[in-house]
């Protein structure tokens, strides 16, 4: 199925704020109603997206392949260069904590394991090894975490966390 560029841009908008409500939508695509979101996305984007078991409006793998766009990421402006900092970011409550925790761009990266011991300290969670990484490797892909090889991969933000704004996902 081909998509018209206002159907792919849309799309876009659904990646990038999934999880996501009609409102958002609605507010986004400057439409009038909730209904209309609806009605927009069972015409044009029924086989792109889906709705979780909290109703909540997510992109299919899909509609991130063919987007290109990473799932809640809002791009730099259209005038910043192809390796700017994402002016928005939409983060699961874990990944949140993992940003506000990894080394900062003038730290010295650390490793999965510091990042956890970090975490355990800083808010008194004990999340699994394996959630930390992939929360790191997630937040690498956004761009706002730079990987270091030093005898293991280490982690630090390339970004002040002040040029971001963050927004929590529901869990």
């Amino acid at each position: 199925m081909s998509l018209t560029d206002e159907e792919l841009a849309r799309l876009e908008d659904v990646v990038e704020l999934q999880p996501t409500k009609n409102s958002e939508l609605q507010e986004r695509w400057g439409v009038d109603s909730g209904s209309e979101v609806h009605q927009y996305l069972e015409g044009h984007l029924k086989d792109y997206y889906y709705r979780d078991d909290d109703s909540l409006i997510r992109s299919t793998p899909e509609a991130v392949e063919l987007t290109g766009v990473e799932p809640g990421v809002e791009p730099p402006g259209e005038d910043a260069d192809a390796d700017a900092t994402p002016g928005s970011i939409r983060l699961s409550p874990l990944e949140a904590k993992v940003f506000e925790t990894v080394a900062g761009p003038e730290e010295r990266s650390e490793s999965v394991v510091s990042v956890l011991n970090g975490l355990r300290e800083a808010f008194d969670i004990d999340p699994d090894v394996d959630d930390v990484r992939a929360a790191l490797q997630r937040l690498k892909r956004i761009g706002v975490v730079e990987v270091r090889y030093r005898a293991v991969p280490t982690f630090r933000a390339c970004v002040d966390r002040d040029e971001v704004r963050v927004t929590i996902t529901e869990a």
